[in-house]
């Protein structure tokens, strides 16, 4: 048995074929490595660029922010994850994969980097994309970081 969470899905996006609300929890289930309270928001392209700018002082329209809280509580990390629908989409038909594939990438990569994984130099850059990758197969999706 794996971490307990408590997650809120938002949907506050106009695009269609967004994932269910069981489709997301069973992604952020698999990617969790401690007990959390999640929210993951799917939005479009100007709330994620206003949040954007307004926390990270960036201009452009993200795939996926993630706000990470820390410990909430004693054991329990908090924090909220935001998807861009627009934004995967678009990335989902440039890449030539499924739609929900991509939106199961982008929820795992956002809870991954709550729990204080990150991609900034190379090598924590290999270890995220690897922990990605595993967690992404057990859905039968294919690593994201391979052509």
């Amino acid at each position: 048995m794996g971490p307990e969470f408590s997650l809120a899905v938002q949907f506050a996006s106009e695009a269609d074929e967004l994932p269910s609300r069981a489709q997301i929890r069973r992604w952020v289930a698999a990617a969790l490595e401690h007990d959390a309270e999640i929210t993951v928001r799917i939005v479009d392209a100007d709330e994620a660029q206003a949040l954007n700018q307004g926390y990270r002082h960036k201009g452009y329209v993200p795939n996926v922010l993630t706000f990470e809280y820390g410990e909430i509580s004693p054991g329990v990390l908090g924090g909220d994850v935001v998807i861009c629908a627009p934004v995967v989409e678009r990335e989902a038909r440039e890449q030539d994969k499924p739609l929900k594939d991509h939106y199961a990438h982008m929820t795992v990569h956002g809870v991954l980097h709550l729990q204080g994984y990150d991609h900034l130099d190379p090598a924590e850059a290999d270890i995220m994309e690897s922990r990605e990758a595993a967690i992404l197969k057990q859905f039968r999706i294919s690593n994201p970081y391979t052509s």
